[in-house]
């Protein structure tokens, strides 16, 4: 089993950054991938960012690519979601999640084994 928590959400004016980090713990950590989502009132949970835990590489989504960057920690089992030039409609709980396996498509929620319990960030205008 995997735990994941998340830190780092809160309140941010536009235009402000915030950090927010995700820890695994549990059983020897070694996800194929890690990703974030978000989830909006009313609105369904959509992909932000996604990294390769091996390899690296980096994908995003369109509406926040060049704004949030995705990143790791190896030795801490730790990736983080830098966002700078945050907007009010960036405003959401936001996830993180693992996957154990490959990924035909890792914008899909369901491609995610494991999920934390989510971090709010509002951005006011």
């Amino acid at each position: 089993q995997v735990q994941l928590v998340e830190s780092g959400g809160g309140l941010v004016q536009a235009g402000g950054s915030l950090r927010l980090s995700c820890t695994a713990s549990g059983r020897t950590f070694s996800a194929y991938a890690m990703g974030w989502f978000r989830q909006a009132p009313g609105k369904e949970r959509e992909f932000v960012a996604r990294m390769r835990w091996s390899a690296g590489s980096t994908y995003y989504a369109d509406s926040v690519k060049g704004r949030f960057t995705i990143s790791r920690d190896n030795a801490k089992s730790t990736v983080y979601l830098q966002m700078n030039s945050l907007k009010p409609e960036d405003t959401a709980v936001y996830y993180c999640a693992a996957a154990l396996g490959s990924q035909p498509n890792y914008r899909d929620l369901y491609e995610y084994d494991y999920w934390g319990q989510g971090t709010q960030v509002t951005v006011s205008s």
